[in-house]
């Protein structure tokens, strides 16, 4: 139990969910208002204040770091480089910060997605799993003891990767025409709809693409319903595996749902992510941009052990 009375669950608990807030990923016009939405925090402080009665530490979970983009003109590789870098101390750091509000502290598990839906984006198993295993290997080197990352593998241990996806398609993922129903309702499905589908034309549009744009658009609306569907089954079997969790999502998010959206990192777009740009220094500090802009811009790569890991502009 809490050594905590009460009132200071209470306040502690909000002051949990303000930390968290203060960096939150929001849709426009999804209904979130102030520079800390109370809306959203009332949602999330039940959970908070379990943890709390309990004594024992909040934990997060955040489907993300899937893999690397396989478009050059947006990443620098296969593998995780600075970009992730920053995000994984970032976490790491919001950590430590509620650790000096709640000396239980909290953790986040990293729920990378890459293996759920690899095969759609052109991506081979090889190199999710690398990204994975460098991942880990980050995470260590960095000393961020508040994460840890779980995958499809995690899950089904043993399996052929294609076996993975088709058990995890089978158990828990929604049709396409209940999707595709969500989709023509508008709102946040649609605007999740529209993100999704930008991403997949700008990662499958690389220099290997030899068809036309408007092939390509067809192609990528059709894959965007696949990729939510994936990522709708993963999503319900990670609320299955950690109910007590918070969940943080990298997708902005509507007011008052399920899901707190997050940044990880400062950019001027609020669907960028890590793993579909490359981080840039300039001006003491560092933001994200898609590689192809970064060099326009005229930023020089930095090299560390041979490998180029972010620019300098």
């Amino acid at each position: 139990m809490s050594d905590l009375a009460a009132p200071d669950i209470e306040l502690v608990s909000m002051e949990v969910i303000r930390e968290v807030l203060a960096h939150q990923r929001r849709m426009r016009d999804g209904g979130c208002t102030g520079r800390i939405c109370l809306r959203c925090a009332r949602h999330h402080l039940d959970t908070v204040r379990s943890a709390m009665e309990n004594g024992r530490r909040i934990d997060f979970v955040l489907p993300a770091f899937p893999t690397k983009s396989p478009n050059p003109a947006k990443v620098l590789g296969p593998l995780p480089d600075l970009a992730e870098e920053l995000a994984l101390r970032f976490l790491n750091e919001l950590c430590e910060r509620i650790g000096e509000i709640y000396p239980p502290g909290a953790a986040i598990t990293i729920c990378s997605d890459g293996r759920v839906f690899n095969d759609l984006l052109g991506v081979s198993d090889e190199n999710v799993t690398a990204y994975a295993h460098e991942l880990d290997r980050m995470i260590g080197d960095i000393g961020a003891g508040h994460l840890e990352q779980f995958t499809l593998d995690d899950v089904y241990s043993g399996a052929g990767h294609e076996e993975m996806r088709t058990m995890l398609s089978g158990a828990w993922a929604p049709s396409l025409d209940e999707l595709r129903a969500e989709v023509r309702a508008g709102g946040a499905p649609l605007a999740m709809y529209r993100g999704i589908t930008r991403f997949m034309l700008e990662d499958l549009s690389g220099p290997d693409y030899t068809g036309t744009r408007s092939a390509l658009q067809r192609r990528c609306r059709d894959l965007a319903y696949r990729v939510i569907q994936r990522s709708r089954a993963w999503g319900d079997l990670l609320g299955r595996l950690f109910p007590s969790a918070i969940r943080l999502s990298i997708h902005p998010q509507p007011c008052s749902t399920e899901k707190i959206g997050i940044l990880l990192g400062d950019t001027p777009d609020a669907w960028l992510t890590p793993w579909h740009s490359v981080a840039v220094e300039r001006d003491g500090g560092h933001t994200l941009m898609k590689r192809a802009e970064a060099e326009r811009a005229g930023a020089r790569a930095v090299f560390v052990g041979g490998r180029a890991t972010h620019y300098v502009l």
